[in-house]
């Protein structure tokens, strides 16, 4: 029997993640599912976004804490990612970094990345890892001292983003590559939609003992207002139906016991799709 669940409130109050080392984060949502990440470097006072969904609710958040925003990292080009970017920059003075790919559709941007591209925040070294799909331009920023990677609506806990303008080759690749990144490194990702993708990836995958109590887990959560971020990548690989083609029991299910993984993924989003 499923609980009764707490609306996403963007009133409510910023979720703590604990800090490590000088890095502090906060998980912080805006409009009616998104996320933007704050993170903040004791050490050297800085202080960035992923994403700007929505720049009051950002604004509101680095006032409580007497934070002043220096950094924007943009993941892709749809609007409520981007929307707060100019209010924020004139404000702030942030500078704003994206994908080179999108960057016609960020006029804001200040700097253009691509997965060549030497980045970092107040010593804290990133990667641009180009995961196309969801748009053609999407990138994921990974930081491996950190062991922190911020997906946006590439891999989703428990889900993938929708193919919008790639196809299912793209976002496969791109699943994998964040799929090879070390098991525990934690996932940020653009939207609270991890409930209902557990519904679904219970509906292809029931005898999966580790999604079911993952799932009676985010009921939980989701019950009592709070979020289900951040995920892992060896939680993902163990219970996210989009990274387990491979699996026996799904193949089984979708009458694809002999196709490429490919195949696989592609059935699993198109259904995904209906649901």
């Amino acid at each position: 029997m499923l609980r009764r669940f707490v609306p996403f409130d963007t009133g409510c109050k910023p979720y703590h993640s604990r800090p490590m080392g000088a890095l502090e984060i906060v998980l912080l949502p805006c409009l009616a599912d998104n996320y933007c990440v704050l993170l903040h470097d004791h050490g050297s006072g800085q202080t960035a976004a992923i994403d700007a969904p929505h720049a009051a609710t950002i604004t509101a958040a680095l006032n409580e804490r007497g934070w002043r925003l220096n950094h924007i990292f943009i993941t892709h080009h749809h609007t409520d990612h981007t929307a707060g970017i100019a209010e924020l920059k004139r404000h702030y003075g942030a500078s704003v970094t994206g994908p080179g790919a999108e960057a016609e559709r960020i006029p804001d941007l200040t700097r253009e990345v691509t997965a060549s591209s030497s980045l970092e925040f107040a010593g804290h070294p990133i990667k641009v890892l180009e995961t196309p799909g969801h748009t053609l331009g999407h990138i994921t920023y990974y930081w491996p001292d950190d062991a922190l990677a911020f997906t946006g609506d590439t891999l989703f806990s428990l889900g993938c983003g929708r193919i919008f303008e790639g196809d299912a080759e793209t976002m496969w690749d791109s699943l994998s590559k964040i799929a090879a990144l070390p098991g525990d490194t934690r996932i940020y990702c653009g939207h609270e939609y991890t409930l209902s993708n557990g519904r679904f990836a219970l509906v292809v995958e029931p005898e999966n003992e580790a999604l079911e109590a993952r799932v009676a887990e985010v009921e939980r959560l989701r019950s009592e207002g709070k979020p289900t971020l951040p995920t892992t990548i060896d939680q993902e690989k163990e219970t996210n139906p989009f990274l387990r083609p491979q699996s026996r029991t799904i193949r089984a299910r979708l009458g694809l016991e002999g196709a490429l993984d490919l195949e696989v993924f592609a059935r699993l989003r198109q259904l995904k799709n209906k649901a």
